[in-house]
C-alpha cells in the first residue's frame, strides 16, 4: 500500500513548460538519490520540502518542474513530483530511461525512517504491479551513474540489498 500526496496537497506550483513523456515505458531503471536537505517527519514539513525543492529547481536551475519523480518523505508518504509518466531531470543520460526516486533528507551519516524505506519499496511493487517498471527493472543509486555522493553512504549501503539493485547499469 502506497500513500500517495497529489502535487495539489503538496502545494506544488504548475510546471513552467510542457512535461515530455517518458521515451521508454515501462522504465527499465529506477534512479535512487537523496535531496541532501533536512529530514522531515510530518506531512506539513515534508509538504514544504517539496515546494522549496521545486522553487529552487524552477528558478535556480531554470527547470520547467521539479526534478524527480517522486519524493519519498520520512512520514512514510510518496509525494508525486512529476510522477510516472513524464521525464525528470534527476540523472543526466537516464532521464529519458528512468523513475528518478528521491529521499527527502541527507543519509551520509543518518538512516533513512524506516516509514521511509517501506514506502519505497512500496512504490517499486507499486510500480512492477501497475506496469510502470519493467519486471527486471535496474535499480540504481544516483551516484553509479552521476559524480556525485547521493543518495549518501549509509542510504546506498541499504540500497544495495535490496532486489533489483544493479552493480551496474
Amino acid at each position: 500500500e502506497v500513500n500517495f500526496v497529489s502535487r495539489l496537497n503538496w502545494g506544488a506550483q504548475p510546471p513552467t513548460g510542457p512535461p515530455k513523456p517518458l521515451a521508454v515505458l515501462p522504465s527499465p531503471y529506477v534512479i535512487i538519490s537523496h535531496t541532501a536537505s533536512q529530514p522531515c517527519l510530518t506531512p506539513t514539513q515534508c509538504s514544504q520540502a517539496c515546494r522549496e525543492i521545486q522553487t529552487y529547481h524552477i528558478e535556480s536551475k531554470s527547470w520547467n518542474d521539479i526534478a524527480y519523480n517522486f519524493l519519498v518523505g520520512g512520514d512514510g508518504n510518496v509525494y508525486v513530483g512529476r510522477g510516472w509518466d513524464v521525464e525528470g531531470a534527476h540523472t543526466y543520460g537516464f532521464n529519458s530511461k528512468s523513475i528518478g526516486i528521491t529521499f527527502i533528507g541527507t543519509f551520509s551519516n543518518a538512516l533513512p525512517t524506516e516509514q521511509q524505506l517501506q514506502a519505497a519499496q512500496s512504490l517499486l511493487e507499486f510500480g512492477v504491479e501497475n506496469g510502470k517498471l519493467t519486471a527486471e527493472y535496474k535499480l540504481l543509486a544516483h551516484r553509479q551513474v552521476s559524480a556525485t555522493i547521493s543518495p549518501g553512504e549509509v542510504l546506498y549501503r541499504i540500497i544495495q540489498t535490496w532486489p533489483h539493485w544493479s552493480a551496474k547499469p
